[in-house]
């Protein structure tokens, strides 16, 4: 095992030393790669799940494993580093009251384009077969006017999102009508699962999406932005960044969802609460004509 000047993190015996310094390292490179700001009671839960990767690499230290990481001699660590490190609490219709105020919106938008959402925050599918289910109760038809982009960091939900096969305890507060519309219930092997059916998974795209990258590979414009319970783990200067990007993909008239917890309070220049943490962008004004966009 390695020694260290710095004190390992915690008293309790470990399989690994895990340092301060070592946290400090982690907190820097998450930050880095991810823009994620994990604060100090966030120690246990960093060392307990990249002990995991220290097993699987058969590393005998978190000084080796984060040498690793920086010297990029394993590029695709950096994928497993962050999927470790993100936690991916969904539901199916969590916070209801969006998707209602969603299916309010859609026959004005519809009756001038084709209606474009992009969930921005994915995990593992339940958010984005949400609003795939909510586009067909309101156009009442399995091919409404209508696309969904579903993206997330983390490659490993957006496996489980793509295959939309979920334990049947996650459907536990979803309407039996419902149940039967969308999801065909597994038998045999598959007893106890239910998998999304066909027509709704082909309403929405998956595509991996870092919200630090420099550059997006979504292209606007879009009727809804879900930035729903990942704000949370920025910093403000890191939110601000990303709000300012998703004005211009925002047509006029748009909506911009984020989580219960997630108040735009310091954006207020860009948007504007319509209650329920959604929020309507700011018109901006062109200096000189002062046209309003």
């Amino acid at each position: 095992m390695r020694t260290s000047s710095s004190a390992p993190v915690g008293q309790s015996t470990r399989e690994f030393q895990f340092t301060s310094l070592d946290f400090e390292r982690v907190r820097k490179l998450i930050y880095g790669r991810a823009g994620i700001s994990l604060n100090e009671q966030k120690q246990e839960m960093v060392y307990s799940r990249l002990a995991r990767r220290l097993r699987v690499l058969n590393l005998e230290s978190f000084q080796a494993y984060l040498d690793l990481l920086e010297r990029g001699s394993v590029e695709e660590e950096w994928d497993e580093f962050i999927n470790s490190l993100t936690t991916n609490l969904t539901a199916f219709f969590r916070e209801a009251h969006h998707f209602e105020i969603l299916a309010k919106r859609l026959s004005g938008w519809s009756a001038k384009r084709r209606v474009r959402i992009w969930c921005s925050a994915s995990s593992t599918g339940e958010e984005p077969y949400s609003l795939a289910m909510t586009l067909v109760e309101a156009f009442s038809s399995w091919t409404p006017p209508a696309e969904i982009i579903a993206t997330d960091l983390d490659t490993t939900v957006l496996g489980k999102a793509e295959r939309g096969v979920y334990a049947l305890d996650r459907f536990d507060k979803m309407s039996s009508d419902r149940m039967r519309r969308f999801f065909l219930k597994g038998t045999g092997a598959n007893a106890g699962h239910a998998k999304v059916r066909s027509e709704l998974r082909a309403l929405v795209k998956f595509e991996r999406l870092n919200l630090l990258d420099p550059a997006w590979q979504v292209k606007g414009p879009f009727d809804a932005i879900f930035c729903r319970n990942v704000l949370i783990y920025f910093d403000k200067p890191t939110q601000r960044k990303i709000i300012e990007r998703y004005r211009p993909l925002l047509h006029s008239d748009g909506l911009l969802f984020v989580g219960h917890s997630e108040g735009l309070y310091h954006c207020s220049d860009i948007f504007h609460s319509i209650g329920k943490t959604v929020y309507e962008p700011i018109a901006r004004t062109t200096p000189a004509s002062g046209e309003r966009i």
